[in-house]
């Protein structure tokens, strides 16, 4: 019997980011994966280097990496339909949580307990770890938004706003860190840096 959760992950890249807004540059789950894993690594390791908190980069970076895993059979649902409401929000998670049983499926029985922590994080990791992660999230959409502004796309103004300012509610002293010593370089072309 052949298994095909591979196979399916390897689709993520057909899966894009930002369906409601003019992109001038295409954003797949794939490519976002990859950027909040090494954010959400980053952001761990300024927690545990800078800030002394006990906390290992490498699940983080784990985390990130599946963190939308979930979306290959439910496509990218866009944030202000996410959350439009309360009862929106609870029937995506629903949706989400059926989409990560059916992912596990297409894994051998023996393997599921390796990939079930990644698919359903909350059994598994501390609110710190999931904090993180959901700040690497966003710093990831919020660098997506600079890429637009940097290339003239006005259409990102206000996305960029909005994430900033959850970035700032995130209260995490790792995300304020990254936000004043890296963010700026965001801004900048190549020959600037």
């Amino acid at each position: 019997m052949g298994y095909n959760f591979f196979s399916l992950l390897a689709r993520m890249k057909f899966i894009r980011r930002w369906g409601l807004m003019r992109n001038t540059m295409a954003e797949n789950i794939s490519e976002h994966s990859q950027m909040v894993a090494m954010l959400a690594f980053s952001l761990a390791v300024i927690e545990r280097d800078i800030f002394g908190r006990e906390i290992d980069p490498h699940r983080l970076s784990s985390l990130g990496i599946f963190h939308d895993v979930p979306e290959i059979l439910t496509g990218d649902l866009p944030t202000p339909i996410k959350y439009f409401n309360p009862e929106l929000q609870t029937a995506y998670k629903d949706i989400e949580a059926s989409s990560a049983r059916k992912l596990l499926s297409f894994l051998p029985t023996a393997l599921q307990p390796g990939f079930q922590p990644l698919l359903f994080p909350e059994t598994e990791f501390s609110e710190l770890e999931l904090s993180i992660c959901k700040a690497a999230d966003k710093l990831s959409a919020y660098i997506k938004c600079q890429e637009e502004l940097n290339a003239g796309n006005r259409e990102f103004r206000k996305a960029k706003k909005q994430t900033l300012q959850a970035l700032q509610a995130c209260r995490l002293p790792s995300v304020d860190y990254f936000i004043k010593h890296f963010l700026p370089g965001f801004e900048l072309s190549l020959d600037e840096m």
